[in-house]
């Protein structure tokens, strides 16, 4: 499958500005990586991107491994993004580890089967959450990108979630150095609230201006917000 959009797949919505401070549009046959602690918004990001791209007619598959399907969708709904009527219409795809209600799945799934599945291959963006739980701890680097540089060369975006303390730091490492798109998430705590903010480290090819870091938030029913005020 190839892309008609030479440009990028863009998310932006009139809810927020985030594409507005995050190059406009995710490059097109690319992988991005998206890293940080745990609780430190990897979740938030990819629902609010996948909200997105849906609303701008981008086919998605959605893979979690923390929640259920309804767990998810129960998610999304709460601040805002009702995603049921995508699933509806094709436009977007969910697969949970956990299956619809609560019993996951025993057979371990990797991440190139993952990539390999029907519903996956026909989608132009796919993102993984976490990959990190995906990905064997004795993978080897050079072999898994290019399994995944050869998704991307069929037209697909792949975007990647990963928690720095399941991967092998070097993995980390050269997948990043690989990516065209890298956000790592930084959380702190001022005046006893929690600040978070997401550091654009690499931006290739984007079709719009990029700040270097977005402070943001999610408040219930109105979604994710670009906090001004987060980064001096």
């Amino acid at each position: 499958m190839t892309s008609d959009n030479d440009d990028g797949y863009q998310f932006g919505i009139i809810q927020d500005s985030l594409a507005n401070s995050m190059g406009a549009a995710i490059p097109n046959r690319s992988l991005g990586i998206i890293s940080g602690e745990i609780g430190g918004g990897k979740s938030l990001i990819c629902q609010r991107l996948a909200f997105g791209f849906v609303q701008n007619d981008v086919k998605v598959a959605y893979v979690t491994t923390e929640l259920t399907t309804r767990g998810w969708l129960e998610q999304v709904g709460s601040i805002g993004y009702n995603m049921d009527n995508n699933i509806d219409d094709g436009k977007f795809l969910l697969i949970s580890s956990f299956g619809v209600l609560a019993e996951e799945i025993e057979e371990h799934v990797d991440l190139l089967e993952v990539l390999n599945s029907p519903g996956v291959q026909e989608a132009q963006v796919i993102i993984i959450d976490r990959a990190s739980q995906l990905i064997s701890p004795d993978s080897n680097a050079k072999q898994l990108l290019s399994i995944l540089r050869k998704f991307n060369s069929q037209g697909r975006t792949v975007l990647l979630t990963i928690d720095n303390h399941e991967v092998d730091s070097r993995l980390i490492r050269e997948m990043k150095n690989s990516a065209e798109v890298v956000l790592d998430l930084e959380t702190a705590t001022v005046g006893g609230d929690t600040v978070r903010t997401i550091a654009v480290t690499r931006f290739l090819r984007a079709a719009g201006p990029t700040q270097g870091r977005i402070g943001w938030k999610v408040m219930p029913q109105m979604g994710f917000i670009v906090d001004i005020t987060a980064v001096s």
